[in-house]
């Protein structure tokens, strides 16, 4: 065998075992979930059996009881209120973010890198540690139980997380379609909606994607400043866990539920996703 197809073999191998490995860690972060499918379709003395029954009787019960057919609370509450929250936070952290990005990559400020740092240090202090004054915040305005709120802190949350990943995506831009428009007579709000933003969107739509799953997933403001009017998904789910009683089929059918609306996300945006992440934010 020659030099060149001793080499050649040995790319295949490698490639070969490189897919086999993606194969195996792809199965084992399924797994998880599929098994959790299955729970949410066995019956509450079922999914309690040690070790599992595979072969147990399938029931919608986990769901009737999810959706309040057993005389519970209604999800649909909960799950508006997950939907405002994040949506609305979404956009208001695409609006703010997007100018940001763009005098942090392409019309640069002054000192743009200690700007970044700023925005990356305020991700550095531990949620809970500022529960307490937001809570009392919150209290003293009035704000308790509102999902206004929310919609502001998880705004505040995500919106450093957003500044970064776009001012990376944006500065992949080439600066010479940005002077060319100058040129032409655009102004800066035209430049912005016509020409960064259609090169960009790869990149919005996976920052977008990012920070929806955050406020859809965020649980512990949400369970400390909430309680019945803007109760969230997330808090809804916890109800369910009780110290008397079986309830692991019924939670996995939440869980499943409620993971729903961001695997339809992404599904939708998974080409506008790889696009983005490929552009430079996470890497």
């Amino acid at each position: 065998m020659s030099t060149t197809a001793l080499r050649v073999s040995r790319v295949r191998g490698r490639g070969a075992g490189l897919g086999l490995l993606a194969w195996l860690l792809g199965i084992a972060f399924f797994l998880p979930i599929a098994w959790m499918a299955l729970t949410s379709f066995h019956s509450e003395q079922d999914a309690a059996t040690n070790p599992p029954s595979f072969a147990a009787a399938l029931t919608l019960d986990g769901y009737r009881e999810f959706f309040g057919a057993g005389g519970g609370a209604s999800p649909w509450p909960a799950l508006i209120n997950s939907t405002v929250a994040s949506v609305a936070s979404t956009l208001l952290v695409l609006l703010l973010a997007f100018p940001a990005a763009y005098a942090l990559s392409i019309n640069r400020v002054r000192k743009w890198t200690d700007v970044l740092f700023f925005f990356l240090s305020t991700k550095m202090l531990p949620a809970v540690a500022a529960l307490l004054p937001i809570y009392l915040f919150a209290k003293n305005a009035g704000m308790l139980d509102n999902i206004w709120l929310l919609v502001i802190l998880y705004t505040s949350m995500n919106l450093p997380i957003a500044v970064w990943m776009m001012q990376s995506f944006l500065a992949e831009i080439p600066v010479a379609v940005i002077e060319a428009a100058r040129v032409d007579g655009a102004r800066l709000p035209t430049i912005l909606a016509r020409i960064v933003a259609p090169i960009s969107l790869p990149g919005i739509a996976a920052t977008a994607l990012i920070c929806f799953i955050f406020s859809w997933n965020e649980l512990l403001f949400a369970r400390v400043l909430t309680g019945v009017v803007a109760e969230t998904a997330p808090v809804f789910l916890t109800g369910f866990i009780t110290s008397q009683g079986l309830f692991l089929a019924k939670v996995c059918a939440a869980s499943l539920v409620i993971s729903l609306p961001v695997l339809a996300a992404g599904f939708a945006a998974q080409d506008k996703l790889v696009q983005g992440l490929s552009l430079g934010a996470v890497k």
